[in-house]
């Protein structure tokens, strides 16, 4: 193949492009895989073969229908009516989609997706609403839609449970009321649950609570990785999909304002993940069901499906980083910056 050809990256494919570096691994029994780095890469690092995409290169976020820019504040409150109780009906309808994305520069990742992102919508809603969420299976593998909350069980998503394992071209209604309040997390629960996840079925939801929170300017952080050659080992780390993408285009905020980053962790075979802040300490609510700060810190660590609401004020202007701090993470796309300005 050419260099700077653009692959789709199927089971066993290997990351193609100029230069020709190459790393090899043998971990988890998997067998030896080769990685070439794409056009404007730096160093290949050992862990699966990964690459180092900061050189500056972009992807094409119109071709993805997507943009990370757009979606750290694009909060998607559905339809709404009033049921003949008086109670609000709130109501979304989710497509599952199978769509390349382009996930650094030059690299496409055949993902799964719902409604052709990834992450999907970031769904909300206030505590107490009855919500209806009409799922539309237009991939070509069987999925559910399982969302995280209280809910009966045949609104679970699970397999063998109500609706069960939705098929190709099939649809389903999932019915339930908003509860509790806090931030919460969707995905599909089809086994294998690990490839379902990892390629991409997930996305974050969001109840507010009865009374409202202060004021803020709300941020959607959604922590996630991408397994581009199918050996179960992440080349690829991010917030919002795209790596770098906010260190090509600072998150901005104004100086003094109150932030709130809603934060989930839905990153597939990694144990840990965690989220770091520069310059600054942030209140941190775990999964947002209490109004009272669990610490004050510039550091959280989360497993998968761990999520938490964080918010600070920054002091001074400038950029300021944002990334885990698991350092590889962090060389292979988890890092960005925020942009403080105002007086």
């Amino acid at each position: 193949m050419l260099a700077g050809s653009l692959p789709v990256l199927g089971a066993g494919a290997a990351l193609l492009g100029a230069g020709g570096a190459k790393a090899q691994h043998g971990q988890h029994g998997a067998a030896t895989t080769t990685t070439t780095v794409p056009p404007g890469a730096g160093h290949v690092a050992g862990h699966g073969g990964h690459a180092d995409f900061a050189g500056g290169a972009t992807v094409d976020h119109a071709r993805n229908g997507f943009d990370p820019a757009d979606i750290v504040r694009d909060f998607d409150w559905g339809k709404t009516t009033k049921l003949a109780s008086g109670r609000v009906l709130r109501e979304w309808e989710l497509i599952a989609v199978d769509k390349e994305i382009e996930v650094a520069p030059g690299i496409r990742f055949a993902a799964w997706t719902y409604n052709g992102r990834i992450p999907g919508p970031t769904l909300r809603a206030r505590e107490g609403e009855r919500l209806r969420i009409t799922f539309i299976n237009g991939s070509e593998h069987p999925h559910t839609i399982h969302f995280h909350g209280i809910h009966p069980a045949e609104q679970d998503g699970v397999a063998g449970i109500g609706a069960g394992e939705i098929a190709p071209r099939g649809r389903t209604v999932y019915e339930f009321d908003a509860l509790p309040a806090g931030l919460h997390l969707y995905h599909c629960h089809v086994r294998p649950l690990a490839e379902h996840i990892a390629k991409g079925l997930y996305g974050a939801f969001i109840i507010d609570p009865k009374e409202p929170r202060e004021e803020a300017d709300e941020l959607i952080m959604v922590m996630n990785g991408f397994d581009t050659n199918f050996d179960r080992l992440n080349e690829l780390y991010a917030v919002n999909t795209i790596g770098f993408a906010y260190m090509s285009s600072p998150i901005q905020v104004r100086l003094g304002d109150k932030v709130r980053a809603y934060v989930v962790n839905v990153l597939e075979y990694d144990l840990i993940n965690s989220f770091h802040l520069h310059g600054n300490l942030f209140d941190w609510y775990p999964t947002g069901t209490s109004k009272r700060s669990s610490e004050f810190t510039d550091t959280v660590m989360m497993c998968q499906g761990m999520r938490g609401i964080a918010e600070w004020q920054f002091a001074y202007p400038g950029k300021y980083m944002f990334h885990a701090h698991q350092s590889e993470f962090t060389e292979l796309g988890w890092q960005g910056f925020f942009e403080v300005t105002g007086s």
